[in-house]
């Protein structure tokens, strides 16, 4: 079987350029970025700028670039994060903040990732010499391992208020932010407003091949292109990636809620099957977490005769799979990929 033949809910990652977007590579105009003078690229940022309200933006290779450049920027050695303790920041992006910043995080578990002030707050280290000091704090929306769960606008409002009372900045991990923007039936201006940094993806519900973008002030966004090329992210005729990055931006975010009715569709169909516990009502974007109950079933060997049926998962642990719909799923798949869950479940 071809990777093309399978029906992939491991990620909204997998999915390919549209044709649209390898047209615009193709025909893309392009410069020498590391000069700042690639004009695709250089669209790109001011287009990001617009639509989000912020001074300046800063495209980079990835969404764990971007959030490693923002920690980077806001903090100094020695000094605590906080962030909620199952976010991609603390889990998946190498232990980055602690090997290029020299800050620790220091984690909080929020019912559904979505952490409210009272629980930041206490986390909060008392202004002492010899303790480590709190040098900023980081949200997700949409939280990933929750599920693709939503910070509203004015918890996210709420928080920042109180952070920057006590000279705090707030970054924002905002891999999925259009998304959450879907699901809120608002716009990312308003869900960013009052976040010191924000970083967004291209590469996922987008669908674009390659890149993210951090955004900030202006004094920020030229603290941040220093930490980029040390990162080895100053990329040159850069335009090729923007180009898609552009389409991207501008045409796929008004398609993000079939994506969301799709996960839905799917969570419904998979809450029907024995020995797995889904919740439609805790879907509220594209991701769909699946619980397997026990007695025989373990994620691993569960994906791989998924896998035998042309059914690609992500496992997250030996008793979770998580699955995300995009542009490359259509309701059709879903509803095979609910078929293909039930047969393989059958057979255990």
């Amino acid at each position: 079987m071809s990777q093309s033949d399978y029906i992939d809910l491991r990620s909204d990652t997998v999915t390919k350029p549209t044709a649209e977007m390898r047209a615009a590579m193709a025909a893309a105009s392009v410069g020498d970025d590391v000069y700042g003078e690639d004009p695709t690229l250089n669209r790109l940022q001011e287009r990001a700028v617009e639509i989000f309200g912020k001074e300046a933006a800063l495209f980079v290779p990835s969404g764990t670039m971007g959030n490693q450049i923002a920690i980077r920027v806001h903090t100094r050695p020695g000094q605590e994060v906080i962030t909620e303790a199952a976010s991609h920041i603390y889990n998946y992006e190498m232990a980055a903040m602690a090997v290029i910043s020299g800050v620790i995080p220091r984690p909080v578990a929020a019912e559904d990732g979505i952490m409210e002030w009272d629980q930041i707050e206490p986390l909060i280290r008392p202004r002492i010499y010899y303790v480590a000091q709190t040098g900023l704090i980081t949200l997700e929306n949409t939280h990933n391992m929750a599920g693709g769960t939503v910070y509203p606008a004015d918890r996210i409002s709420g928080i920042c208020d109180q952070a920057h009372a006590r000279g705090l900045p707030v970054h924002l991990d905002g891999a999925r932010i259009f998304n959450a923007a879907v699901a809120l039936d608002t716009d990312v201006r308003t869900l960013c407003r009052d976040c010191d940094s924000v970083m967004f993806c291209l590469s996922k519900g987008l669908g674009a091949p390659v890149g993210s973008v951090l955004l900030g002030t202006r004094s920020f966004i030229e603290a941040a292109r220093c930490v980029r090329k040390m990162l080895g992210g100053g990329m040159r005729q850069a335009g090729i990636l923007a180009a898609a990055g552009l389409v991207a931006l501008e045409k796929m975010t008004g398609r993000l809620a079939e994506d969301h009715d799709n996960a839905r569709l799917l969570a419904r169909l998979l809450s029907r099957l024995p020995r797995v516990a889904v919740s439609e009502d805790r879907v509220k974007t594209n991701i769909v977490i699946v619980k397997l109950k026990h007695g025989g079933l373990d994620s691993g060997k569960l994906s791989a005769r998924l896998r035998e049926r042309g059914l690609l998962v992500g496992v997250v642990d030996r008793d979770t799979i998580r699955l995300l719909t995009h542009l490359d799923v259509s309701r059709k798949q879903v509803e095979a990929a609910a078929a293909i869950f039930g047969d393989v479940l059958a057979e255990f």
